[in-house]
């Protein structure tokens, strides 16, 4: 055998060896899990929203939809165990006392906690028990000083800005820290636009189509249609919301509905809380499937959305246009309907998993008060 051929054999051996490394190797990456999950808390109440503050300390808070629930807004210590917050004072209302407490300065039925980054927990009051009949006076949202755990503002929504029917659902902050928007998924769906420094509030989009369920989308869990016994499914409005990374717009979607949208923030201070009609500035900005939670990443811009059809958190390039699709990030069977995220100081993203396809109101024999849980996602080399 000539030395040329000898050669040419052994390149030839060699490039097989690379190509077939490299085919294991692409097999093995594609095999592994982009990312995984890892239980934070059990909770013996169903939990919705979760935040993290920029000195690492997380809250969740508990509605009461199916049971008087003993606590509305907790914080979460390091082994998991939960304590009342700001105080027991607070969080002392129950629904058997209505008559006895008074609901503008009481925990009614708390459906979002956000720390807005400068100090602040907020806690969003629907004051809808069992999304039902608002408590009158109960619409709120209260800020609490974080270095002294003192409520230091409460603005209370009258029926112009939290209608009978409403349920004001999540919360988001201007990157000014002075204005606030609020998503209401109840029965006619709507943003609120506050003014946090004279509570100043303006109801703007109610029953425009963005804000509103999707006419005949069923919302499936666990590989059928969520129904409850009388036939009624999922109705929830205006829901997930997101603040882009620099600021400028406001995303949100209807959990019954699969579309998402978006307005330039400067639109609504501007306009909306002006009174004047904001509906032209409203963009379609494609679909992301069924959804509940929605999270823009501080970093990265990238819009995480969980996804409750599929156990799922998915997550989408936002800022690259509205053509973009949502890639699965994790999916697991635990992660029985993914709820509301939020991200550490560490760029940690954390979510609830709020068991909605498990509630009383779908299947009559589960318990009312419906244990939960609450997540941290682990990325591997990923810049959130």
């Amino acid at each position: 055998m000539s030395d040329r051929r000898l050669t040419a054999l052994l390149a030839g051996a060699t490039l097989l060896l690379s190509n077939g490394w490299a085919l294991a190797q692409d097999a093995g990456a594609a095999a592994k899990p982009a990312a995984s999950v890892v239980k934070v808390a059990d909770f013996p109440h169903q939990v919705t929203g979760v935040t993290v503050t920029e000195g690492d300390r997380v809250f969740v808070n508990f509605p009461r939809w199916t049971e008087d629930s003993p606590v509305s807004v907790a914080e979460v210590a390091k082994d998991g165990s939960i304590k009342s917050y700001p105080d027991d004072k607070w969080n002392s209302w129950r629904n058997a006392r209505k008559d006895e407490l008074a609901a503008s300065d009481h925990f009614v039925c708390v459906q979002s906690v956000v720390a807005d980054g400068r100090g602040t927990l907020w806690v969003l009051d629907a004051a809808a028990p069992a999304q039902a009949l608002l408590v009158p006076n109960g619409a709120k949202l209260v800020g609490i000083d974080l270095a002294t755990n003192q409520v230091t503002k409460n603005i209370r929504f009258d029926e112009s800005a939290a209608p009978q029917g409403s349920y004001l659902n999540d919360v988001r902050f201007s990157g000014d820290g002075r204005h606030a928007f609020i998503t209401d998924s109840g029965a006619v769906g709507a943003l609120l636009v506050v003014d946090l420094e004279t509570g100043k509030t303006a109801r703007v989009l109610a029953g425009h189509p963005s804000t509103q369920v999707q006419k005949g989308l069923v919302v499936e869990a666990d590989g059928a249609p969520l129904r409850r016994p009388d036939g009624r499914g999922v109705e929830f409005s205006a829901d997930g919301i997101a603040l882009s990374k620099d600021g400028r717009h406001l995303y949100w979607q209807a959990i019954k509905g699969t579309k998402l949208y978006r307005i330039p923030t400067e639109t609504l201070i501007n306009d909306g809380l002006a009174g004047r009609d904001v509906a032209g500035a409203v963009e379609a900005w494609g679909e992301n499937g069924v959804a509940d939670g929605l999270w823009i990443g501080r970093e990265s811009g990238r819009m995480y959305v969980t996804s409750p059809q599929d156990d799922s958190v998915k997550i989408r390039d936002v800022e690259a246009g509205a053509g973009t699709k949502p890639e699965m990030l994790v999916q697991d069977e635990r992660l029985r309907w993914p709820d509301t995220m939020s991200e550490g100081p560490d760029g940690t993203v954390y979510v609830t998993t709020s068991h909605i396809q498990d509630m009383s109101f779908f299947k009559p024999d589960a318990p009312a008060s419906l244990p939960t849980a609450l997540w941290r996602i682990e990325q591997p080399n990923a810049a959130n």
